[in-house]
């Protein structure tokens, strides 16, 4: 018997069980996709978190301890690749007499580097030029001194005399913050900036040269053990964290207060932490939607035969089948779309993972990836069940063989629509995005130090009331529609439709779940595609602005502290090939009270052309609007909004300022006008700061310094443009490009390959559409073969028939987009409000992708039209045959 009923079904069911297969393996399909995409994140993140650091430990000596039993127990220490014994002196200052002048710095640092150094550690030093080998100055104490390779400087020493050495190169320290980290001290207590003057000596030569300043001043010389640590880390960059943190004690430990751990690694994977986190919240805010959808289209696919399914399981009864033999045949059904939509969906899912990132794992480990393929494969096979098996067991309880025979049912209502949940869940929505959308929350908390991180999963509710909300709302107002408007509908169809208008519209009000399903589906399917769709566009626009800020402009080139050029010198910036423009930007340092903070001047008419302002970086006006201002009063400044609480400032204040003078280095008072608040500014730092008119600031300090030059080279080529200014500009400037920062920037999904999970993402949204709209739609019809074919025998004309199902998929099509584009307006900007913390900075407006936008509507009206026509076609069979089969 139950080969005789798989027979049938292949045969007689065999488009619609391929269906409901489809619908599974998109369930499948996403799962496995997402969950794969989640730990090959995390590990990425691990790894880039790890490759990020050049120094993972600084165990340095505490007075008293011995730096040789220190650098012995770091070595013997399980984990630990390499370590080196580093020296740390003190000097007064460096002095160089050149081309008939003397240049002096004030105090620097002088490190000891052993000779394997730069082997152990390539990422802490760069060179610029000269030798690698020998004294090395670092590019902005070379600039201070006016010297290059060959020249020779003077190291002051504390207590003894100063000594001559020969520059043998110039060098850059990327990691400087790191470097000259108080280790031990909290964060609070940090250095603000690394020491401006450095220099890197031989360890032999330092030992020769700096060692003596110990027996004067104790003080003047530490030592450093700098650790390499070759010990595998966990994927994830929260247990990656925890065991880093966990060494570093244990090291401690053993050293017994002879040495202290400054944890770079363990600082670097921390601040990972928040990034997994965010990634995880994105396989909620991708997956689950995606996965529900699918699932529902799934039931959708499955319920569309439901009426024929219960006659069939009826007529079972009638012939003494019992209902554990007729519950048994359908649980062969299930398992059989289970199986074979999960397997289709698991391929499907390598397929992506191939296309998009290169390996169908997604880049994550095998073990991984079978195990979220494994938990994708039992999701489709109780998908399956839901759908196929559910109905059979829950029929024989709730109606009579007669009752499952009826070709036409009594509609009710259902319980949730008499409950008003619909409106309940939106009102829920609405008081969950306001508690979490406030000025102090904050959807992700990993405090500095702190093993765990806090994941505020609730306010997703938000999102996820709104969606499911917005569709009940939906079928509540497609039912009170079809329910009760017949007569508008009636007078809608008729174009199409002629004398079988009434009867057309008759049949829609009466068998109108159906269609109220396709409808719902068309609008969640479009809802979720446009939201996602409009959430990975915004947070493009807004990374890409995040690397705008970081860096300032396409390229940026920052001037030394010791050299003075002022805004002519864009015209040698602005000859180089591929330079569109160059805006000169000013940066002082002003005190407000006893606070010192940076000060930019600009040029307000020509400062968007070389970088990108937006709305949201301002208060009190727009961008435009507050530039404006500087230009037309150029004594009016744009305060930080801590300033202005701190101050209590009200616009158009006097605000007095302390600036530099250029002639006798004396801080002078300077009026300023507050004009505005600025949150965000180009080049500027995250904390407190000024905006001011470059002009006004020239006059008031007399010099018309510049601190950075903007390059703009129109998007593009930024890489090229960038080699050839540091080649022109040699040590005397810092040039950084748009594509080095964008690797390096600490947003909280930098280290996720969204535009990889975009694309695939995405695709999966229109499919979804186009089957929530089209084969929905078209099964339904296929299920009222008999009424097309009764229809026909009454007189029906075949253009009637084309034009009754041409009425239902219009319906759907309008209810589902209409819908479905409002729930979607909504959605989107509740999730870019929600998921503020991904967002750095918050963006002034939401990109819409307007172009995948039209292309999903196309695609699901075009399927809508493909499924009616194909019932169309079929409508138009003989009615004899039809009724003899059916």
């Amino acid at each position: 018997m139950i080969a005789l009923w798989l027979g049938g079904l292949v045969r007689r069911r065999g488009g619609r069980l391929l269906a409901t297969a489809a619908g599974v393996s998109l369930s499948v399909a996403l799962i496995a996709a997402l969950g794969a995409f989640l730990t090959a994140s995390q590990a990425t993140m691990t790894a880039r978190a790890a490759s990020s650091v050049a120094v993972d430990w600084q165990v340095e000596v505490q007075p008293g301890g011995d730096p040789a039993a220190v650098l012995n127990t770091v070595r013997t220490t399980p984990g630990v690749g390499s370590a080196e014994a580093v020296a740390f002196g003190r000097t007064t200052g460096f002095e160089s007499s050149l081309g008939g002048s003397t240049q002096t710095t004030g105090p620097g640092v002088v490190l000891g580097l052993p000779p394997n150094y730069r082997n152990a550690f390539p990422g802490e030093i760069r060179q610029l030029t000269g030798r690698t080998d020998g004294v090395l100055l670092a590019q902005q104490t070379a600039a201070n001194l006016h010297a290059a390779p060959g020249d020779t400087i003077s190291i002051g020493r504390p207590g003894l005399a100063p000594v001559k050495v020969q520059v043998a190169g110039v060098i850059d320290l990327p990691q400087a913050d790191s470097l000259f980290q108080k280790v031990g001290a909290p964060p609070q207590s940090q250095p603000s900036a690394p020491p401006d003057n450095v220099l890197l000596l031989p360890q032999a030569t330092f030992r020769q040269l700096m060692a003596p300043a110990a027996a004067t001043d104790p003080a003047a010389v530490t030592t450093q053990i700098h650790v390499r640590r070759n010990a595998t880390l966990p994927s994830a960059p929260a247990s990656a964290y925890t065991t880093v943190i966990g060494a570093a004690h244990n090291l401690e430990a053993g050293l017994a207060g002879a040495g202290v751990v400054g944890n770079n690694l363990g600082a670097a994977l921390g601040a990972a932490r928040s990034d997994a986190s965010y990634a995880q919240i994105l396989f909620l805010f991708l997956g689950v939607p995606g996965a529900v959808l699918a699932a529902l289209l799934t039931a959708a696919l499955a319920g569309s035969g439901a009426i024929r399914r219960r006659r069939e399981q009826a007529l079972l009864r009638v012939r003494g089948l019992r209902s554990g033999q007729v519950i048994g045949l359908a649980a062969i059904e299930a398992g059989l779309v289970g199986l074979g939509g999960g397997l289709l969906g698991l391929a499907l899912a390598a397929i992506v993972g191939r296309v998009s990132f290169g390996a169908a794992t997604f880049g994550a480990g095998a073990g991984s990836t079978l195990l979220w393929f494994g938990i994708a494969l039992l999701a489709g096979l109780l998908v399956a069940a839901a759908t196929v098996l559910v109905p059979v067991l829950r029929d024989p309880r709730t109606g009579t063989v007669s009752e499952a025979r009826q070709q036409v049912g009594q509609v009710k209502n259902p319980l949730w629509m008499r409950l008003g949940l619909d409106f309940v869940f939106l009102a829920i929505s609405l008081l969950v995005f306001w508690a979490s959308s406030n000025n102090n929350y904050s959807l992700v908390l990993a405090p500095e130090g702190v093993p765990t991180i806090s994941v505020s999963y609730w306010a997703f509710f938000g999102p996820a009331l709104l969606w499911l909300g917005g569709a009940l709302l939906l079928w509540r107002l497609s039912a009170l529609a079809l329910q009760h408007g017949r007569r508008p509908l009636t007078r809608l169809v008729r174009p199409i439709t002629g004398t079988l208008a009434t009867t057309t519209a008759a049949s829609m009000s009466r068998q109108r779940r159906p269609l109220i399903r396709s409808v719902v589906l068309l609008g969640l399917a479009i809802s979720f595609a446009a939201s996602t769709a409009t959430f990975n566009s915004t947070y493009k626009q807004q990374a890409e602005a995040d690397a705008m800020l970081t860096n300032g402009a396409d390229v940026t080139v920052t001037e030394s502290p010791g050299v003075i050029v002022g805004p002519d010198a864009a015209k040698q910036l602005t000859a180089a090939s591929g330079v569109k423009g160059v805006e000169p930007i000013q940066h002082r340092f002003a005190y407000v009270g006893s606070d010192l903070q940076d000060l930019y001047g600009v040029r307000p008419a020509s400062i968007g052309g070389a970088t990108a302002l937006q709305d949201a970086y301002f208060v009190g006006g727009t961008a435009r609007q507050l530039m404006d201002t500087l230009a037309k009063q150029p004594d009016a400044i744009l305060v930080s909004d801590e300033t202005v609480k701190d101050f209590q400032l009200s616009p158009g204040d006097l605000l007095k300022l302390r600036l530099q003078d250029s002639k006798t280095k004396a801080f002078r008072s300077v009026s300023f006008h507050y004009a505005g608040i600025v949150k965000e500014f180009p080049t500027a730092p995250k904390d407190s700061f000024f905006v001011a008119n470059s002009d006004y600031v020239a006059r008031a300090t007399g010099s018309n310094a510049v601190g950075a030059f903007l390059v703009d080279t129109g998007g593009s080529g930024q890489q090229a443009v960038a080699t050839q200014l540091r080649q022109q500009l040699g040590a005397s400037a810092n040039v950084t490009d748009l594509t080095q920062v964008r690797s390096k920037i600490g947003s909280s999904l930098t280290s996720v390959d969204l535009s990889g999970l975009t694309r695939f993402e995405l695709v999966f949204a229109i499919l979804i559409a186009a089957g929530a709209g089209g084969l929905v739609l078209a099964l339904g019809l296929a299920e009222r073969r008999r009424a097309f074919a009764i229809a026909t025998v009454l007189g029906a004309s075949r253009r009637q028939l084309r034009g009754l199902v041409l009425s239902e998929a219009i319906t759907v099509t309008v209810g589902g987009l209409i819908g479905g584009g409002l729930v979607a307006w909504l959605l989107a900007r509740m999730l870019v409000k929600v998921m503020t913390g991904v967002f750095d900075p918050p963006p002034s407006a939401i990109a819409v992708p307007w172009l995948y936008l039209m292309a999903t509507v196309l695609v699901a009206v075009g399927a809508i039209l493909a499924g009616a026509l194909a019932s169309a076609r079929g409508s138009a069979r003989p009615p004899v045959e039809e009724l003899r089969e059916l």
